[in-house]
Formats: C-alpha cells, sequence, structure tokens
C-alpha cells in the first residue's frame, strides 16, 4: 500500500522537485497535496480530498511560518505525521518545531537516500531520530543495560526538560545554579544515557519516551 505524502514549501522549484523525487524515485511514496504556503495547504485539506499520511512542512515561509503551519495541521488533523524541512539547524527552530507537533526535522540538504529511509522510519515508527539510527541494531544486547542507563537523577531530569526550551546552556547553567562545567556535564551523561549525539536527539528522545511535557 502506498504512503500518502503532502508538501508546503515556499520555494517553487524545491517543491516541484521534491514532489518529483517521491512519485518517481521512492518505493511505496506519492504525494497527494502541495503547496506555496500555510494558507494554501489549509485551504486545499478543507476540500475532504486525500489526506497525507505525511507532510513534509517548510520551517521558513513569509506568510505563515512553519511553526504556526504545523501547529494549525496538528490541532485540526492529529493523524497526519508532520516532519519540518529547513536549511537551518537551530536547536529553538527544532524544539519549536517538535513542539508544534513535528516528529522529525530534516535538513533540506538531506541525501535522497536518506530522506526515502526516513520517510519509512516516520511510516512505520512514527518518528525519527538520525541521533537513535543505531539503537535497534543492539537493542536485544543492550536491552538490560539500556534499562539500568536510563536512570536519569533529578538534576538530569530537569536539566533534560530546560535543555527541552529554547534557552542556553549558559541560560540553563544560571536558573540551575550550576556551573556551565557542570552543566557540560549533565549534558554528556544525559547524551550517555540516551544514546544520542546532539542537543536535538536528545530532545526528540526526551519526547519519544515521555520523559517531559512539551
Amino acid at each position: 500500500m502506498s504512503v500518502s505524502v503532502g508538501i508546503v514549501d515556499n520555494e517553487q522549484l524545491f517543491l516541484k522537485s521534491l514532489a518529483y523525487l517521491i512519485d518517481i524515485l521512492f518505493d511505496g511514496f506519492h504525494t497527494v497535496v502541495d503547496a506555496l504556503s500555510g494558507e494554501e495547504l489549509l485551504k486545499k485539506l478543507e476540500t475532504g480530498n486525500d489526506l497525507p499520511d505525511i507532510l513534509l512542512v517548510d520551517v521558513n515561509m513569509p506568510s505563515m511560518d512553519g511553526i504556526t503551519t504545523a501547529k494549525l495541521i496538528s490541532e485540526k488533523y492529529p493523524l497526519i505525521k508532520l516532519v519540518a524541512l529547513s536549511f537551518e539547524d537551530k536547536d529553538s527552530t527544532i524544539i519549536n518545531m517538535l513542539k508544534a507537533g513535528c516528529c522529525a526535522y530534516l535538513l533540506k540538504d538531506i541525501h535522497p537516500d536518506e530522506l526515502e529511509k526516513a520517510l519509512n522510519e516516520i511510516h512505520t515508527k512514527g518518528y525519527y531520530n538520525a541521533d537513535a539510527a543505531n539503537i535497534n541494531y543492539r537493542r536485544l544486547i543492550l536491552h538490560d543495560q539500556k534499562k539500568e542507563a536510563l536512570k536519569l537523577t533529578a538534576r538530569e531530569l530537569t536539566f533534560l526538560e530546560l535543555a527541552c526550551t529554547e534557552r542556553t546552556y549558559k541560560q540553563i547553567a544560571a536558573e540551575m545554579y550550576r556551573s556551565e562545567r557542570t552543566i557540560d556535564g549533565y549534558r554528556e551523561s544525559v547524551f550517555k544515557k540516551l544514546n544520542v549525539q546532539s542537543r536535538v536527539g536528545m530532545a526528540m528522545e526526551a519526547i519519544r519516551k515521555n520523559l517531559v511535557i512539551i
């Protein structure tokens, strides 16, 4: 059964090129709707035609930005899996898109093979986190070790909650009354326990594992 995909992006060439890539080169995927703005997308979805299983949302659109678009789609069509697309990877932007309802954040320079892999995982698992790509291969071997490793301390949980906001690490240090060096230690410990390599991966795993509420 083919998975339906929608795309909203304010750049016409990128929009049509991505739709062509999905329709022609990706096995098991086809586009059902595309739009140049959040407003246009909402109007098309309201017609009642086929809703996409997965919707790729441009973060930086001029009139209605990706965050607003994602929030509205998430509230009105909760079964659609939202995926953020952007050229930038600022922590605050990524976290805001996750809070808006996205289950993945992909850079626009992603390799087509990686994009196809991401779409497959989003369809089957409901999320995609490149940092966690190696977890499944070792799941059986490390099950007990990982179960033990996920025991976060109270301060690590506090750090994790603050790290899933727009605060900088310096601001987190001030709010927790700890030195920046101590915060670096919390970060490295949480990275290790969640088996991730970046703040984005940490935030996505925290949300997926219900360690934080956004």
